[in-house]
């Protein structure tokens, strides 16, 4: 009986947060989908579009630091719901307006309410599942993100021959609207909500106990907490950069269709969703074969070697896509029988390839930053260790915005894909000379063996 009824209520309460943060996440892109059916119709330059997407950014992490730390003191299921209601209404609202200042001032708001959406999915998880499963659901989880952004850009570039991008906006806004009421009836915030036995009490015992008398200097003078903090800036700020502009990049600079640009984003985004998933799994196996040490963490391995896949595929995707879609080079010739089973060219088979090894090698360390601050977080400070880690993530998806537009107007895409190319390789470097750095955060115990 009682593990029949974790069983229902976990997979509806999963199902719940993955559909609402699937729409989540479509809606806080939706911009970046419509965007050149917007520049057709309002008059926006590179540091126009940067200002918008920057001023959500900002505050989204403004709001999910707030949100993370205050997760414990909130109602998960409220938080969440509310969150998603706003973001829908304001999407709404941003469908009327047609002024710069307007759509900045918008998104701005669209971000405030983002920042509610992760950390209540977070504490739910915590408190439904066991901690062996925690790395594994926590991936499953973040796949949400990348099927709203893989399935984004196609329904968004198939729906504009069709409707108006305010059509778009205002369609998804009210389907957020509407998901956000049903959130509300299925989530639960842990068992003892309906009569089941807490899960989390368990998972405190043991080795847990002494982590819990941490102090808040302690936990902040944690070298390992800022390793993974400025980590996490570089690598989601290069993934927000190539997410946000690799469609630009493709059709402005590189010659390519509309079309092949949205089926990049959307490839980037199928091949994120199979990365996560492989993240959170693969560590699971090597915490289970390893255990957790002080010094180093298990998941180190896959972590550095998914970020140096990172910088593979953005060298790549910089320098053998040529703007002349007929100009292929010999060894490209090799896909030849893709190209006839798909009716596609070497050169966009290609491009496709790299838009896909680019997201599995971006949002597996994604996924793993999250779950290493707050598995090597004392006990008592776990959620505020996820919230300083996604802040600093959120300083890099605010960079990847305005500084990096501007860059490309200045200069052009090239120089700015390279310039993330290069920030890729060395946060790679250093991550890699620094991961035998004492991992478990608070203080140093008296005994070390």
């Amino acid at each position: 009986m009682g593990a029949t009824g974790y069983g229902y209520y976990r997979v509806s309460i999963f199902l719940a947060m993955f559909v609402g943060y699937t729409l989540y996440y479509f809606n806080r892109k939706t911009f970046s989908f419509v965007m050149p059916s917007v520049m057709e119709e309002v008059e926006l330059d590179k540091e126009d579009l940067g200002l918008i997407t920057s001023s959500q950014t900002l505050a989204y992490a403004i709001s999910k630091f707030i949100s993370g730390v205050l997760s414990d003191q909130i109602s998960a299921r409220w938080l969440f719901s509310i969150g998603l209601f706003t973001v829908g209404a304001i999407n709404v609202v941003f469908s009327w307006s047609s002024s710069v200042a307007i759509f900045a001032a918008l998104w701005f708001v669209n971000g405030l309410g983002q920042g509610l959406g992760w950390p209540p999915c977070g504490k739910v998880l915590r408190k439904w599942y066991e901690p062996s499963q925690f790395g594994t659901w926590w991936a499953v989880l973040s796949c949400s993100m990348n099927l709203a952004g893989g399935l984004g850009p196609i329904v968004a570039t198939v729906m504009s021959q069709t409707y108006s991008w305010r059509s778009i906006l205002s369609f998804s806004g009210l389907t957020c609207m509407v998901t956000a009421a049903l959130c509300l009836l299925l989530i639960k915030n842990e068992p003892r909500d309906v009569g089941l036995p807490n899960i989390e009490p368990a998972a405190k015992k043991g080795k847990g106990a002494s982590t819990g008398e941490s102090t808040v200097r302690d936990f902040l003078l944690s070298p390992y907490l800022w390793v993974l903090s400025m980590g996490f800036l570089m690598v989601f700020g290069v993934k927000t950069a190539c997410t946000d502009w690799g469609q630009l990049f493709l059709i402005q600079e590189k010659g390519q269709s509309a079309l092949m640009g949205s089926s990049y984003m959307s490839a980037l985004e199928v091949g994120g969703l199979v990365g996560s998933i492989a993240a959170g799994y693969l560590s699971d196996k090597a915490v289970a074969r390893q255990g957790l040490r002080s010094y180093g963490n298990p998941r180190h391995g896959l972590l550095i070697s998914m970020m140096a896949g990172m910088y593979v595929s953005m060298y790549l995707f910089r320098v053998t896509v040529s703007p002349d879609i007929k100009e292929v080079p010999i060894w490209m010739t090799a896909l030849h029988p893709f190209s006839v089973l798909t009716g596609l060219s070497e050169q966009e088979i290609w491009i496709l390839s790299l838009g896909a090894l680019f997201g599995f090698s971006s949002c597996g360390p994604i996924a793993l930053f999250g779950v290493i601050a707050s598995e090597s977080a004392p006990s008592n400070y776990c959620g505020t260790s996820h919230a300083i880690v996604a802040l600093m993530a959120n300083v890099g998806g605010f960079l990847a915005g305005l500084p990096f537009s501007t860059i490309a107007k200045h200069y052009n895409w090239d120089m700015a894909f390279w310039v993330a190319e290069v920030t890729c390789a060395v946060t790679t470097v250093c991550f890699f000379l620094l991961r035998n750095i004492r991992t478990k955060m608070g203080p140093v115990p008296k005994k070390v063996d």
